[in-house]
């Protein structure tokens, strides 16, 4: 984890696109950032000593997407290695926000930005507020 401008704590991630990700014109297919964007989320959490799927297990609860940004800006061939950046913009109550940006590696062009809102779910589907060890940890990353 590394600071970011203004003392925000951002992760890296990185990934390579594969031939898989890409449509008939050659480029990374739109969908694809979204699951980048929880790539970088989910090793955000990673950095910070958290672990969703114990957060899963242990606390029977997890984060769902309520909306889901993207803008495109340069497009991503394949064998790209790209890097995901993911900074947490809010945590209150049952409501996390996280915003990203993936850039390529090689030269640093900002290919997406965009940002994700979730709500703390139940096995039940039901909203409840996000477990403490959790709302702790991310409260130090919006302080510092």
């Amino acid at each position: 984890m590394t600071g970011g401008g203004g003392g925000e704590q951002v992760s890296e991630a990185r990934v390579r696109v594969r031939y898989a990700e890409t449509d008939q014109m050659g480029v990374v297919y739109h969908s694809n950032y979204l699951v980048w964007f929880e790539v970088g989320r989910v090793e955000f959490m990673r950095q910070l000593g958290l672990n969703y799927k114990a957060m899963e297990v242990e606390e029977q609860c997890g984060i769902a997407v309520v909306e889901a940004t993207a803008r495109y800006r340069a497009p991503a061939r394949y064998d790209d290695e790209l890097i995901v950046r993911t900074r947490l913009m809010a945590a209150r109550g049952a409501v996390i926000k996280f915003s990203y940006e993936v850039v390529r590696a090689e030269d640093a062009v900002l290919l997406c930005e965009g940002h994700t809102v979730h709500v703390v779910v139940g096995k039940d589907m039901k909203k409840r507020t996000l477990p403490a060890k959790y709302a702790e940890r991310f409260r130090t990353m919006l302080i510092s």
